[in-house]
């Protein structure tokens, strides 16, 4: 048996690179998320010596911070360790694993990131031993099966190709994500009142306690209209032609793969780094890029019609995705700087 010679390892498993190293195996580190996520995991220590969380990763005071120029903007009750009400999502032992990253990295040779320098070149410059190499993907054709969560629905591409050109708004909110009925429901009526053709991956797991008489009369309401699936291929979608608008929970897969695709984006962000991503892509336009929830936290019908047409015919924001989308590309291309670094 041939002997091991790397150890390629998420870094939130870096507790275990220390007896990898012990066995003269060297360690390489990938971090899938942003750059100015791993950056604000790195000054966890920081941020609790100046008394802006706590020992367990809550808030002690609300206030929005920048790690440094050209970093997004980041609020102490939206760290990424937590959700959308300023709560730890988990047990205060996995705040404890992130807070020990910075050491966990000290055992890596190198660590890389799913990122480009023109997408995070602040957190880069801040951070220079991690390398981007992304946007990462399966192949240049989106051919090859790559991390399906879900068995496809395979109706999905022919039903995409007798659509227009952007004309699609494909809404997808990731493996985790949990809706209640009342905003499900505000959702899909949302959804309808765009007049658009749409395309909506809902988990079976989406929305425990969904009145299912209800959900059949919407599905009867919009067919030939709107399609909703179980899963898709993301890469495939978001590279079809008639795809105009994405909306997202904005994780960092989905993120990097419609940047790589140059799709417009609207933000509704769920919990954990997504809100940090939406710092990001709303950059250039902070409200008319992310949906606002009402005095209730439901983001209603209304709001998600009135942004999903602010996205679609918004010129200046479909030039910046074009723009992004050729960054990226060259980043991968053969000499471009995430090339060279996975090279």
């Amino acid at each position: 048996m041939p002997k091991v010679k790397w150890f390629v390892g998420d870094l939130t498993a870096g507790f275990c690179f220390e007896a990898v190293k012990k066995l003269g195996i060297r360690v390489a580190s990938l971090w899938p998320a942003s750059a100015a996520c791993l950056a604000t995991m790195f000054n966890i220590h920081k941020l609790i010596e100046q008394g802006l969380i706590g020992d367990h990763g809550w808030p002690e005071r609300d206030e929005t911070l920048q790690l440094g120029p050209g970093m997004p903007p980041l609020q102490t009750s939206l760290m990424p360790w937590m959700d959308k009400t300023g709560v730890p999502i988990a047990h205060p032992s996995f705040f404890e694993v992130l807070s020990r990253i910075n050491k966990f990295s000290d055992f890596a040779e190198v660590v890389v990131c799913n990122s480009s320098c023109e997408a995070e070149a602040g957190a880069f410059k801040l951070f220079p031993r991690v390398l981007p190499i992304g946007p990462l993907f399966a192949d240049g054709e989106l051919r090859k099966p790559v991390g399906h969560f879900l068995p496809e629905d395979e109706r999905r591409i022919k039903w995409l190709d007798a659509r227009p050109d952007r004309s699609v708004v494909y809404v997808a909110f990731g493996i985790m994500a949990i809706f209640n009925p009342h905003q499900f429901e505000e959702l899909a009526e949302g959804l309808e009142l765009t007049g658009r053709p749409f395309l909506w991956v809902v988990r079976p797991d989406f929305t425990p306690g969904l009145d299912q008489a209800w959900l059949h009369e919407f599905r009867q309401r919009v067919a030939g209209k709107g399609m909703i699936i179980s899963w898709c291929s993301q890469q495939q979608v978001l590279a079809h032609r008639a795809v105009a608008c994405f909306v997202s929970h904005c994780g960092w897969n989905s993120t990097m793969e419609r940047m790589r695709n140059g799709v417009p984006f609207l933000c509704w962000p769920y919990f954990c780094d997504q809100f940090l991503n939406r710092s990001y892509i709303t950059s250039d336009r902070p409200g008319r890029r992310a949906v606002a929830p009402d005095a209730d936290g439901i983001i209603t019908r209304e709001e998600l019609r009135s942004k999903v047409e602010q996205v679609v015919g918004d010129d200046e924001i479909r030039e910046r995705a074009r723009l992004f989308k050729d960054a990226a590309r060259r980043c991968i291309s053969q000499g471009g700087s995430s090339y060279e670094n996975f090279e």
